[in-house]
């Protein structure tokens, strides 16, 4: 038996698109065969091999073609050009509800997508009790599956697609739509089926699962396979896509001289349009950038590694003793953590109108895999009031990626002794 379960070979979609609807008709109808329509590659001459017992993740932007390949992989779809091979049953979840009848009852879709499958009624039988177990979604089990809420549905489809016993699993964002419990649940059960030599294709926009899960992964975009390699290494080049930054001119562009008007490192940033701003601006942050160990600007930081917080501020008017300061919060706006450069002791002195400052904290990345909001602000005590120069609340996120949580916000990074 080969040691490849997946081999895609030099495979393209091809899909035709049409300035208006009737030019369609046109072509079909066209004596000479004229053309109407241009071509538009969502895959463009793709290939990879995947070994089994493998668990590989495919990531890249929306549109990047990452559902149309796993659906060539799966024959939902047929390609253009190129060769696909499977060699092993697969069970692949890919569209939420996909298969799945709106007017039958949660049992009768269990022995339909079992039939579906290949499986006898008495094979189903026999698997029934895990799926339904699995799914916990109570009695409505029993209930027409189109009045279910989209956490029980994915909850039925992940059963019926992991219990199925597939030598092949194949798996895209379904797990977004489920709780907290029941995605720790499915995580424990890709760990079984790693342990059980199972081969696991995993789409995932959760940098953290792909890191924490994925023994190699795989990065398209624009419908091209840019790398595959080793995880951290694909996400690396990931973090480039999602702010623009392929070149190596990502690496320095927080470090160069262009004046503050070119605003080259917010540029590079995932902004928050709905961000508060505000201060009377006798000094204004004009730029700012979160910088990841590898020096790229990045809205995506590895828990556990140095990060930096950069922000360029002018000052419109002379100013005593200003104060820089950061403060990162949950998606509910609790404080979780922050510091200023009055705490940390550092005098600023007298700043003199039209002089720029760069303030730069960099600290290690303890809190937790999640998300999480960023504020700037630069305050001061004019005449002996506090005065807010200029602040900046919520005006990006960060993204903290993470293959082990703890309890709570932040991870006091244990070390862990048993004798």
């Amino acid at each position: 038996m080969s040691d490849i379960a997946i081999k895609v070979e030099s495979v393209s979609k091809i899909y035709k698109l049409y300035d208006k609807p009737i030019d369609r008709m046109k072509e079909s109808l066209s004596l000479r065969k004229k053309s109407y329509s241009k071509e538009h590659y969502a895959l463009n001459n793709i290939s990879f091999e995947i070994e089994r017992g493998e668990t590989v993740g495919i990531i890249g932007t929306n549109g990047s073609g990452k559902s149309t390949i796993l659906k060539i992989i799966t024959g939902v779809l047929n390609a253009s050009k190129g060769n696909v091979i499977v060699n092993g049953r697969i069970s692949a979840l890919l569209e939420l509800g996909a298969g799945f009848n709106q007017e039958y009852t949660g049992i009768q879709n269990i022995y339909l997508n079992g039939t579906m499958l290949g499986f006898t009624k008495e094979e189903i039988d026999a698997k029934v009790e895990s799926i339904v177990d699995f799914a916990d979604i109570g009695d409505f089990i029993n209930q027409p599956v189109k009045t279910y809420s989209s956490g029980m549905f994915v909850r039925l489809a992940f059963a019926v697609a992991i219990n199925i016993e597939p030598e092949i699993l194949i798996v895209d964002e379904a797990l977004s739509v489920g709780d907290v419990f029941f995605q720790a649940k499915c995580y424990r059960k890709f760990e079984e089926f790693k342990k059980q030599g199972k081969t696991i294709l995993f789409v995932s926009h959760d940098l953290g699962s792909i890191g924490k899960y994925c023994d190699r992964a795989i990065l398209i975009n624009k419908g091209t396979k840019l790398i595959e390699g080793e995880t951290k290494e694909v996400i690396d080049i990931y973090k480039k896509v999602l702010v623009n930054q392929l070149g190596d001119e990502c690496k320095s562009d927080y470090d160069n001289n262009k004046v503050f008007e070119d605003g080259i490192w917010k540029k590079s940033m995932n902004i928050n349009p709905n961000k508060i701003e505000y201060g009377n601006k006798l000094a204004e942050i004009v730029d700012f950038a979160v910088i990841d160990s590898n020096g790229i600007i990045t809205n995506n930081v590895v828990k556990g590694e140095l990060f930096s917080i950069k922000m360029k501020i002018i000052f419109n008017e002379i100013i005593q003793d200003p104060i820089f300061a950061f403060t990162i919060k949950d998606l509910k706006g609790t404080d979780i953590t922050g510091t200023n450069t009055m705490l940390e002791k550092i005098n600023i002195s007298i700043s003199k109108v039209g002089e720029i400052k760069e303030v730069t904290f960099t600290q290690k990345m303890n809190l937790q895999g999640r998300e999480h909001l960023l504020s700037l602000g630069c305050t001061g005590f004019k005449d002996g009031d506090f005065t807010v120069y200029h602040r900046l609340y919520d005006v990006c996120n960060i993204t903290v990626i993470a293959t082990k949580n703890s309890v709570g916000y932040y991870d006091m990074d244990s070390e862990v002794r048993i004798k």
